[in-house]
């Protein structure tokens, strides 16, 4: 008796052991074209696939492959497609909080820089709060930064610039990014225009615009700027810090082993780490191919431009606290950390910046 229940029990085991393990595969669409940063992405995919011996696969699709770019979060809410790839900033008609997360104009005003925002985020209350978000935003997701850009540069000009006068006067038309943005450069007296990657390069061309920003020097010298504009501006504020996230249909993430979730947050994570080291790199191999080969004027940003920027921000900011309370909550968890955290980091930056241009100075 006791022997066929063994023999039972090795049976099915040995059944267990030798049946194919589950895998299931999900195909996420990224709101960025086909190149590095689809390549980036599918390390992520890589390390989650490791993770999980096999047993949980993400597809990175390119931008416009299965829904439009702005149709992203409604269809991962909806389960139209179970997770995607955007930028938080980008549903601040959503929720202007989506802003603070995703992209807080001049650091929120509180001298938050692109490192310093994820000490907030992992340790001073940021995360929680990112995760209500999409609870207030009434979206059925689940989010992990996974891709952080910025700073972003202030951009490309026609001629130089040497003060926030010579910005608003000599200056015809700047691309700026949309939104607060955008509004704060408008409140600063700048001509600020927005329009999407594909119109940029021909509006250039055409002579509507005379001045852009985009990004950074490598997606800046992949669009082809360089070749209409001479004068680069690295220092800017509108972005210092830009989320890319990773959203999953939150009754697909349920329905994962906790094993699972728990790879694709650890995958998350390392990501940051990966990104942020990647970016320096990339970015400063193409500073160099843009001065050597592309013939470009690498310019420091005017003083005055910090001053005013930074103030008109801040005044957006403290309006849109007025407004909503969650936006509110959100700000004032930054500023408890900001007050903390940025006398400390600010200070100890300095001695990197000045050794840093202590180098770059010698090679110029």
């Amino acid at each position: 008796m006791f022997y066929r229940i063994y023999l039972t029990i090795l049976f099915c085991f040995s059944l267990l052991m030798s049946s194919p393990s589950f895998s299931e595969t999900y195909e996420c669409q990224a709101s960025d074209p086909e190149g590095n940063y689809l390549d980036y992405l599918n390390e992520f995919a890589e390390l989650v696939d490791d993770l999980t011996d096999g047993e949980v696969e993400f597809e990175f699709v390119a931008a416009g492959s299965l829904v439009k770019t702005n149709q992203i979060l409604d269809a991962v809410h909806s389960n139209e497609i179970p997770c995607g790839v955007s930028y938080t900033h980008y549903w601040d008609k959503e929720h202007p909080a989506a802003m603070l997360f995703g992209s807080p104009i001049a650091g929120a005003g509180l001298g938050i820089d692109n490192i310093s925002f994820y000490s907030w985020f992992m340790y001073g209350g940021g995360e929680k709060l990112y995760n209500r978000l999409w609870r207030e935003m009434e979206r059925d997701v689940v989010g992990f930064y996974i891709a952080p850009f910025g700073p972003e540069a202030l951009g490309w000009f026609t001629e130089p610039i040497a003060s926030m006068d010579d910005f608003r006067n000599n200056v015809e038309a700047y691309r700026a990014p949309p939104g607060l943005p955008g509004k704060t450069y408008s409140d600063v007296g700048v001509n600020a225009v927005t329009m999407g990657a594909k119109d940029l390069l021909p509006a250039l061309e055409q002579g509507i615009i005379d001045a852009a920003e985009w990004c950074c020097p490598a997606p800046d010298r992949e669009y082809g700027i360089a070749e209409v504009l001479k004068h680069y501006y690295l220092q800017g504020l509108h972005q210092v810090v830009v989320n890319g996230d990773l959203i999953i249909n939150k009754d697909v993430f349920k329905d994962m082993d906790k094993q699972h979730q728990l790879a694709i947050e650890t995958a998350a994570q390392a990501s940051l780490m990966k990104f942020i080291s990647m970016r320096i790199y990339d970015n400063g191999k193409a500073l160099q191919k843009l001065q050597k080969d592309d013939g470009i004027e690498l310019h420091d940003t005017p003083d005055d431009y910090f001053t005013e920027y930074s103030a008109a921000a801040y005044k957006n900011i403290q309006e849109l606290k007025k407004t909503n309370n969650f936006f509110a909550e959100v700000y004032d968890s930054m500023e408890k950390f900001a007050k903390i955290a940025v006398p400390f980091w600010s200070n100890a930056q300095l001695s990197n910046a000045k050794l840093g241009k202590a180098y770059a100075d010698t090679l110029e």
